[in-house]
Formats: C-alpha cells, structure tokens, sequence
C-alpha cells in the first residue's frame, strides 16, 4: 500500500507548532532558534517528509535547478564533463537535471520542453551531431531562460558560448604530423552542420595548406563522431589507390573506430598507418598503441560554462561571450616517427 505523502501540517501537528515556523524552521530561517531548527528537522526525518519542491518552485519563481543536455554519456569527455558541472552546481547548493539525447535532435527538443516545463533557472545545452533546426532556442530566450552551449555551440544564436579553440586544435596537431615527417595527412571529419566539425576541419585545412600539402578529396571523409563513423569512415579512406599515411580524427572515439578496422584490415597502426585524434580518454593507456591526441580542458570547459550560466542567472542583462580555451598534444605511442621530443607520462 502507497504511503501517504507527509506534509508540513502533518510535522506541526506532531511538535503543536504553525506551519509557518516549521516551513521556516526547515529552510534554516533566522527567525527560528537552533533548537527549534534541530527538533523540526528531526521529526520531518522520522515521519518520512520530502519537500515538494514543484510547489515551492511555483510560489518562488525559482526552482534551484539547472537543466544539462548533452548527447551521450558513454564518452570520456561528456562523462567527466557531468561530473564537473555537478561538483559546481552543488558548490551553489543547486540540483542538476540530467538528460542525454542519444544525438537524435528529436530527443533533444522534447528534453528541452521537459525541462523548461519544470521550471529550471538555466540550462547548459552540448548540441546532438544532427541538430540543425533552431526553433526550440528561440523558445528558450522568449521564456527568459538562460542557457550557454558548451563544446558542440550555436555561436549565431546570441547565447553564450564555451568551446576548446578547435581550429587551433587542427593546426597545431597536423603541424605536429608534418614535423614528425609525414606528408600524406588524411581527417575523418566530422558532420560540418555542427561547430566541432567545422571548425577542426578548417584547421586541418589551414595548416595543411600553410606547409604547401596536397588534399585529395578522398582523404577527408565526413560523418559522425563515434566509434562507428571511425570504423566506416576508415573503411572508405582505405579503398582509395591513393593510401595516406597518418590519418586525424575528429574525435577519440572516431580514432577508436579506426583502431578495430584497421586491425580487421591486417594494418598494424603505427607500422603501416598512423593515427593521431582530437580529444582523448582516461583509458588511453589501455589501448596498444596508445593514441596520441591534442587534449581538451574538459574541468576547465565544464566550470567556465556553470559559472557563466551561474553569472547570467544572477545578472539578466549581461551580453552573452564566446569562450574558446586552448589545448595541447599530448604524445603516446602514435605519430612519434622522426620526433625528438619526450613522450608524456
């Protein structure tokens, strides 16, 4: 049998006190003394009380809730980014709606209604591989909702903006690939309708540009950024005549897709192909041989992006930033060939 629901009434029938001083007495309000604050919190915990917090939202008009979106969990980056954004918002004494996508732009949308229809003060929102229709943002600033994009941004929406500077990313990882003598450079790109794709892509371009390296249109090969469009995207590259030598991965788990095909195709990584990705894991070491990889803040992307959020709750009238952070290689066991440098540790 369902137990019934103990309300406040309830709690000052016990302790003869009104429901006001135990409503206060619970939010840990001055007007109540210690002792008081001690008795009531005690029998609330003893009766079983849960705080309706939809009915304190709705007298408020503040729920203490913030609402995160992101596209998926099983990823080193989004999974350590969860995790970091919790760690701030409990800091603040605030709650964090957790929702996934699943990249589906569908799922994103309704997760976006879900939560505005639970009134959350602002929202931190990592776009799927396939959003391209902005309507639902619209909604968002015509309800007064703060929201910053993090890592996959909308820059021209007139919301804030937190992102590794991906096209220097590119650069500087493709520059790493030419000192370490190769010149036949491939990408597995991602979709170019969002901001990681484009602009990592633009930076490949850029550098390989700069030092004067051909580009075969069949060595850029665009899709998403899982361990599947690693494995298909690889599949295609290597049906060219034209074989590259190294090939650099819009993202890990795309450097992980390769991995597997390549070893279905008999290829010894680095021996007869190299690769090198953006973005990398915790796990990296597990993995023979472990990647090389240009690093993304992801603490540092994940505390700017709450505390902004945090700031423009607090300050409706602040103009929104775009925040791009830097990043770096970090060298393993991959693209080392004629490097005379140290490899991290």
């Amino acid at each position: 049998m369902r137990k019934k629901n103990i309300t406040l009434n309830d709690i000052a029938q016990v302790l003869k006190l009104s429901k006001v001083s135990v409503s206060k007495a619970l939010r840990d309000h001055a007007d109540i003394s210690t002792e008081t604050k001690r008795l009531v919190q005690e029998t609330a915990a003893e009766l079983g009380y849960v705080p309706n917090y939809m009915a304190r939202n709705l007298s408020s008009q503040k729920s203490n809730t913030i609402g995160l979106i992101v596209p998926k969990i099983a990823h080193h980056f989004f999974a350590e980014t969860i995790e970091s954004i919790y760690r701030e918002a409990y800091k603040k004494n605030y709650e964090v709606i957790l929702t996934v996508s699943q990249e589906d732009s569908a799922n994103e949308v309704k997760h976006i209604q879900t939560l505005l229809s639970m009134r959350v003060d602002g929202l931190l929102v990592s776009v799927t591989e396939k959003t391209q229709h902005h309507k639902i943002f619209e909604t968002v600033r015509e309800r007064g909702v703060p929201l910053v994009f993090f890592d996959r941004v909308i820059q021209d929406l007139g919301f804030s903006c937190v992102t590794t500077d991906d096209e220097e990313g590119s650069y500087i990882a493709v520059s790493h690939i030419v000192n370490a003598g190769y010149k036949k450079i491939a990408h597995i790109a991602g979709y170019q309708h969002t901001s990681i794709g484009r602009s990592r892509l633009k930076g490949f371009m850029q550098a390989m540009h700069d030092f004067n390296l051909d580009i075969p249109k069949e060595w850029i090969v665009e899709g998403g950024f899982d361990e599947v469009s690693g494995h298909r995207g690889f599949k295609k590259l290597l049906k060219t005549e034209n074989r590259p030598e190294v090939v650099f991965t819009v993202t890990y788990p795309v450097a992980l897709g390769v991995i597997i095909a390549a070893e279905e195709m008999g290829l010894k990584i680095p021996d007869d192909i190299d690769v090198i990705s953006f973005g990398g894991s915790n796990y990296n070491h597990f993995i023979k041989p472990s990647l090389s990889f240009v690093e993304q803040p992801v603490q540092e992307i994940a505390q700017t992006a709450i505390n902004m959020l945090f700031d423009e709750m607090q300050n409706p009238d602040k103009k929104p930033e775009i925040i791009k952070l830097p990043t770096r290689i970090v060298l393993c066991e991959t693209c080392l060939q004629n490097f005379k440098g140290e490899l991290d540790e």
